[in-house]
């Protein structure tokens, strides 16, 4: 804010002219597009929620008794109350809405009620940690839970004698994968690994979203009152958030998959027959199984039993691939494939003795060191994004290529990248609707 006033009067005093507005009207401005400026009401109301609607920056950790000694309290999370947020981005939304109705024809008069599926999204933010230090001992990670207003749709008022008509999509969002789509609802000083305390502090949040869905909202739009039920879809984690919300075990467990009961044996044999098997419901049931041990097995039967799912399941998800790890997915094949070709493995023959560690290292390392002459590409540990982004370029391969002794291979391989490099706006699209 100091910046911006001192930006301010520079302008204002050289050139004479008022091109940025004073901080103040900024401030007032401020207030209308934060959470707890419009008036509202829940029927029936939500419950153990306060009904006041004028409420605006919670602390995190409000409803519990100050109970976590270790982290000053007074800094660890700040949030929206659920409800408050929702309100204010269909108030954001308000001119799309009635836009869309128009659209459709509808006479906004005849329209009772609306739909609003909404995506919730939590994930670890990585490394907050201050550079120069001074700030309260906090964990220097932070997660951010936050949600996404997919489509809204509205119910039409039915004539005398008519049969109710199926609801109409008034609004889809374009892009919602896009960060100007994506509603923070609330900040934490936390490590995602650290379950103890991301429970406590989204614990309020599972509450109010548990209320909501019992209970419709009455908020003026356009002038009118309307009523809005609200449908939750948490496909917005990662594999790693997923397991830490539904009770399973980590990313290093035998039993693999977030969707299915398969272990990593049986994963390995059968690539395709597999059904959907875990979901909320049965994870919460698993886990009653876990803490009470009816048939008295021992832990390795028990753990069997409920298919590595020791913890309660703690927020409704759907577990999806998101579009990052599958691009981590397919560039560690890649690389794989990198080194295979260098080391010209087609070649073998089956009587052939496979390549020794040895060999392999000698192939990773003059990728590597190839990858960082031409392209300034460090090796890394593990897979991360910004490695992937890079070496999943027609550019890189160019790079792979020089190292690759056939000419027919070189062809193939650049054919196979640009292959993918075609298939990736599938998973990364910007606009899924349109595209």
């Amino acid at each position: 804010c100091s910046q911006y006033h001192k930006m301010y009067r520079t302008v204002k005093a050289t050139s004479g002219r008022q091109i940025f507005q004073p901080l103040h009207t900024l401030r007032a401005a401020e207030k209308e597009l934060l959470p707890g400026f419009h008036p509202f009401e829940w029927q029936p109301a939500l419950k153990a929620v306060s009904s006041s609607w004028d409420v605006g920056i919670l602390d995190g950790l409000s409803g519990w008794m100050s109970s976590v000694e270790d982290v000053p309290a007074d800094t660890i999370a700040r949030r929206f109350r659920y409800d408050v947020a929702l309100v204010s981005a269909l108030k954001d939304l308000e001119e799309d809405l009635m836009e869309g109705l128009r659209e459709q024809g509808l006479d906004d008069s005849s329209v009772t009620g609306f739909n609003v599926t909404i995506k919730e999204s939590c994930d670890g933010m990585g490394d907050v940690s201050e550079k120069h230090g001074g700030g309260p001992a906090l964990p220097e990670k932070a997660v951010r839970f936050s949600f996404t207003i997919m489509s809204v749709s509205a119910q039409v008022e039915p004539e005398h004698d008519e049969p109710a008509s199926s609801p109409v999509v008034i609004f889809h969002e374009m892009k919602p994968n896009s960060e100007l789509s994506c509603k923070p609802l609330c900040l934490m000083f936390v490590d995602e690994s650290d379950h103890e305390t991301l429970t406590a502090i989204l614990g309020p949040v599972v509450a109010e979203r548990d209320a909501m869905k019992e209970s419709r909202l009455i908020l003026s739009l356009g002038g009118l009152p309307r009523s809005f039920r609200f449908h939750f879809r948490g496909t917005g984690y990662d594999e790693k958030m997923v397991r830490e919300m539904e009770g399973l075990e980590a990313s290093g467990s035998t039993y693999i998959c977030t969707l299915c009961d398969s272990t990593r044996a049986e994963a390995s044999h059968n690539m395709v027959l597999h059904t959907i098997t875990r979901s909320h419901q049965e994870n919460l049931e698993r886990y009653e199984l876990w803490r009470t041990n009816p048939f008295g097995e021992s832990a390795e039967e028990l753990r069997d039993r409920v298919k590595g799912v020791s913890a309660k399941a703690f927020m409704e998800t759907q577990p999806t691939l998101d579009a990052l790890h599958c691009d981590i997915g397919n560039a560690t094949e890649f690389y794989k494939i990198f080194q295979d070709e260098i080391g010209e493995m087609h070649a073998r023959h089956g009587n052939s003795p496979p390549p020794g560690p040895e060999e392999r290292r000698r192939w990773r390392a003059a990728l590597d060191k190839q990858l960082r002459k031409k392209l300034k590409l460090k090796p890394v540990m593990r897979m991360n994004g910004n490695y992937v982004r890079r070496l999943m370029t027609a550019e890189a391969v160019e790079v792979v290529c020089e190292l690759v002794p056939s000419e027919e291979r070189r062809q193939a391989l650049r054919e196979l990248v640009g292959l993918y490099l075609q298939m990736k706006p599938v998973w990364r699209s910007t606009w899924p609707a349109r595209e």
